[in-house]
């Protein structure tokens, strides 16, 4: 009896075994294999957002919560034909895009959601030359509001060349359908005070060109203290084909832009700012229209300079976003 009772103990644990076995190949074939989740995500986040399309981006890890999210390499994105540097705009798209993903990751039930503030701090210099990930998550979830952070990298992870805070305003299919009517017509509403747009505009920067400013398109209404820099709408710039809305990371890459060559402006070739934070906030949704911004100057010192950045379409008086840029300032 004794050298029986092992042999049936065996017995017993193999069965059990098996069936466990079984039962967990059964609760995992009715989880979707990851590649099929990412082909929905893609299909559903990516491609019905024609910035990302043209941009390239694809996601290619998606969990609880969180997100990564891909750009190729291009050489439009390059900022900094001297040093050979990625412009900063473009890693402002792929962050507020991948933030973006990271609250849709986290919500049980599709609903409208959008980008309220955003801020970049750079750490490294980034190359065109490379792909640029960047890994997000949304680590607070309220009932009106989402808190993300992300890290921008190239080659390591453990390397990052940037990283990302944004904040989502959440909401709800019944107000969202309750404010659609009162949200358009207060984006077409007559600005308090009459503005017009400038009679002429010329290219930025004509003797060396910048690849980033191109793909944007953006021009500049000459004037000696506060010129005003123009970005004609594009088709392909769009975040939110439903309002339809410009891409929030498009929005802050004009901006950051305008900062930058106003400041070269300032400057004239004495030194050359590079990028060490840059924060926006956004009031309105950008509407498909030409954008406008105008820098105000805080401080230019002898090693930093912080400029203030003022984005409208309308008028000045009514903006869709106000952003702070601060730069170190090296030798040109």
């Amino acid at each position: 009896c004794r050298s029986s009772q092992p042999r049936r103990q065996s017995v017993s644990l193999q069965r059990c075994i098996g069936k466990t076995a079984q039962q967990r190949h059964c609760r995992q074939a009715k989880i979707p294999p990851m590649n099929n989740l990412l082909d929905s995500w893609n299909k559903f986040y990516v491609g019905r957002t024609p910035q990302m399309v043209d941009i390239g981006a694809q996601i290619t890890e998606v969990g609880k919560a969180s997100g990564t999210m891909m750009m190729p390499a291009r050489s439009d994105w390059l900022g900094d034909p001297v040093r050979g540097l990625l412009h900063p705009g473009a890693l402002t798209v792929l962050a507020d895009s991948a933030c973006g993903l990271a609250v849709g990751a986290s919500i049980e039930k599709r609903i409208p959601y959008a980008t309220l503030d955003l801020r970049m701090d750079y750490l490294r210099p980034a190359s065109p030359d490379k792909d640029i990930y960047c890994d997000a998550n949304c680590f607070r979830l309220t009932r009106s509001v989402a808190f993300t952070r992300g890290s921008i990298w190239q080659g390591q992870r453990d390397e990052p060349v940037a990283t990302v805070q944004a904040t989502f305003m959440l909401s709800t299919l019944e107000k969202a359908g309750a404010n659609k009517g009162q949200r358009i017509q207060t984006a077409s509403a007559t600005p308090a005070s009459a503005w017009s747009v400038p009679s002429r505009s010329e290219p930025v920067l004509p003797l060396s060109p910048i690849p980033y400013v191109e793909y944007l398109g953006i021009r500049v209404a000459p004037d000696e203290v506060q010129p005003t820099f123009r970005m004609p709408y594009q088709p392909k710039l769009i975040g939110n084909p439903t309002l339809p809305a410009l891409h929030g990371g498009v929005v802050a890459g004009f901006a950051e832009t305008a900062a930058t060559l106003h400041l070269i402006q300032t400057l004239k070739g004495s030194k050359f700012p590079k990028s060490i934070d840059f924060s926006i906030d956004y009031l309105r949704s950008g509407r498909p229209e030409e954008t406008f911004a105008s820098c105000e100057l805080v401080r230019v010192g002898g090693r930093v300079a912080l400029v203030n950045v003022r984005c409208w379409q309308k008028s000045p008086d009514y903006p869709i976003t106000v952003a702070r840029a601060l730069f170190l300032l090296t030798t040109a």
